[in-house]
């Protein structure tokens, strides 16, 4: 590429300007996103269930909802659900709906809203990435990290129009952590690395073991190198001040709890704690490597001998469910499986590219230059491996992992298709260098799951996800509205936070794991004996019963309880206390009054 195009210093624009032109890339990218997705803003096709609750939980605090008072009072009548996020992630949401609703009026403001706000963070990560690649790569290699983002389908799916729960700004902050510990300067670093940490955990608990990761690898800078001292300082005020920041001004008055799922006192002990011995080991600071290394281990050895004295009850699963509700619906949902028990089609693009950011790391770290490019280098390539070996855990960490490889391919793209621009032949320059890019990006895996097949074809694949498609439809919810006056759904978990967005009905459940007992109620219902269903459906005022037949939470009904409530209904046996409700031929539902007698 030249350096020059007429009088136009392409090099030096892309350098100097650099924010600027990641701004206007990300604008460009932002506008094409919205455009190709205005349908379904729109139709407000939230697709997920937690994308459908956070609205609620922006419409309630609109509505005049307290601050700390997160429950959602219309699922599980007449007490609420308790919801554990936090209010951080509504503030944007809640901010655009607020500029566009005196203009184009609440519905559209919301959809506005909707379709944009995730967009947001997404401008965050570009600058963080292109921050972090020009200090270890090269001035002019930003555009290459848009590029490869751009390539990382599970991390970009978090920043889609319409996908406004948390995981993106999430994925933001720990960017912003990679530039953090990539930052020369190092009380901007350390503090960097400490208040997006603090941010990601007042946002909720996904990437507490990458932010313990950022931890462990500023302290280790520190021991190994003792003039990294202001580097821990910024560290350990920042992460201390800004949890504490964070625990005040956003947890719930639920949250107040000795829980483990959320930022909590639990949680706030551990990094007030963390950040206090850490601080004192800076203030002391020996001189001796040694002495620095028996610090940090007795250090990290006071926090974790602590938090199992002090929070037994967490060293399980933070989720804290029962052993009936972790086998019954918590252990069958699909992003909580190691990456092994899903398909190659979804499996191997989540793997490739943080096997090619380690490789790029480590080659970067080989060729660096100063002892400024390897320490950060080895910083990225430790906190990839750690991200590729989470999927082996849960194939939830495939967008940070994928997010996490990104330096490392550049880096590879940097070093590697130079060389076959180089060469003499026309055809190894431009066919070289397109392959290169390809296998060394891993935009190649996209091409690998289209064309090869390993996968074995599930025959009720396709009727599972059109009858989620069509039961959570607009046209469908809309036809609920019409159909009834406001009144209590019994219905599947899965389409409660749907149902309460797009109706004025309430719902019983949905998938909060906060929430045990309507989850296990629901699950009961269904899967129990008929006669059972109507004592559950009391407790709640549920006047009639929606089912969406074929709905993927339905297949597990089936497959627990053949002969259970819904089993029975499914092959049309219907109890006469459950009075049919008239609906169109096409609709995706079925629907009952239930009459309770006297």
């Amino acid at each position: 590429m030249a350096k020059r195009i007429g009088g136009f210093d392409l090099e030096r624009e892309l350098d100097r300007h650099w924010l600027r032109w990641t701004l206007l890339a990300w604008g460009v990218i932002a506008g094409w996103y919205l455009w190709d997705r205005w349908g379904s803003v729109q139709s407000l096709a939230l697709g997920d269930t937690d994308d459908n609750m956070r609205l609620m939980q922006v419409r309630g605090l609109l509505a005049g909802q307290g601050w700390y008072d997160l429950r959602q009072y219309r699922l599980s009548p007449p007490g609420g659900l308790d919801i554990h996020w936090s209010r951080l992630v509504d503030l944007p949401i809640a901010a655009l709906i607020l500029i566009f609703k005196p203009f184009v009026g609440t519905a559209l403001a919301e959809r506005l809203a909707c379709g944009i706000a995730p967009l947001l963070p997404l401008s965050v990560t570009m600058a963080a990435l292109g921050a972090t690649v020009r200090r270890l790569v090269a001035p002019t290699s930003w555009p290459i990290a848009v590029i490869v983002l751009l390539g990382c389908s599970a991390a970009l799916l978090m920043f889609m129009p319409l996908r406004i729960d948390h995981h993106g700004w999430q994925l933001a902050m720990l960017s912003v952590t990679v530039a953090g510990l990539t930052d020369p300067r190092r009380a901007r670093g350390g503090i960097t690395v400490g208040l997006s940490s603090a941010a990601s955990l007042a946002i909720g608990l996904e990437l507490l073991p990458y932010c313990a990761m950022a931890g462990a690898i500023v302290t280790l800078r520190w021991v190994w190198d003792g003039s990294e001292v202001r580097r821990l300082q910024g560290y350990a005020l920042s992460l201390a001040g800004g949890s504490t920041a964070g625990f005040v001004l956003f947890a719930s008055n639920a949250n107040y709890a000795m829980r483990c799922d959320a930022l909590t006192p639990v949680w706030l002990s551990v990094t007030v704690a963390a950040g206090v011995l850490l601080f004192a080991l800076s203030w002391l600071n020996p001189a001796s490597r040694g002495m620095r290394l028996a610090g940090a281990a007795v250090a990290g050895a006071a926090i974790a001998g602590g938090f199992a004295a002090l929070f037994p009850h967490c060293l399980s699963r933070p989720e804290g469910v029962s052993d009936e509700l972790a086998e019954m619906w918590l252990n069958n949902v699909r992003e909580a499986r190691p990456i092994y028990m899903h398909s190659f089609r979804l499996g191997f693009p989540l793997a490739v590219l943080p096997v090619i950011g380690v490789i790029g790391a480590g080659v970067a770290a080989w060729r660096a230059k100063n002892a400024g490019e390897f320490v950060g280098w080895v910083a990225i390539g430790l906190f990839t491996a750690f991200a590729g070996m989470m999927l082996l855990w849960q194939v939830r960490a495939g967008g940070a992992a994928q997010l996490l490889s990104v330096p490392g391919s550049v880096a590879l793209v940097w070093i590697v298709v130079p060389w076959f621009l180089e060469r003499s032949s026309m055809a190894v320059r431009v066919l070289g260098a397109v392959a290169a890019f390809l296998l060394v990006s891993g935009l190649f895996a996209g091409f690998v799951v289209k064309y090869v097949k390993v996968d074995k074809p599930q025959s009720n694949r396709a009727a599972v996800y059109r009858a989620n498609a069509r039961c959570a439809s607009a046209s469908g919810m809309s036809l609920l509205d019409r159909t009834l006056p406001p009144s209590a759904l019994f219905t599947h978990v899965d389409l409660g936070p749907r149902l309460i967005v797009m109706t004025h009905h309430k719902g019983i459940a949905g998938p909060y794991h906060r929430n045990e007992r309507a989850i296990l109620d629901v699950h009961h219902a269904f899967t129990g004996k008929p006669e059972a269903f109507r004592g559950i459906a009391r407790r709640y005022g549920a006047q009639y019963l929606l089912v969406c037949p074929n709905m993927a939470e339905t297949t597990v009904y089936r497959a627990r309880s053949p002969d259970g409530f819904y089993g029975q209904l499914s092959k049309g046996k219907v109890p006469d206390w459950l009075t049919p409700v008239k609906l169109p031929k096409n609709a995706p539902y079925r629907l009952w009054r239930i009459e309770y007698g006297r």
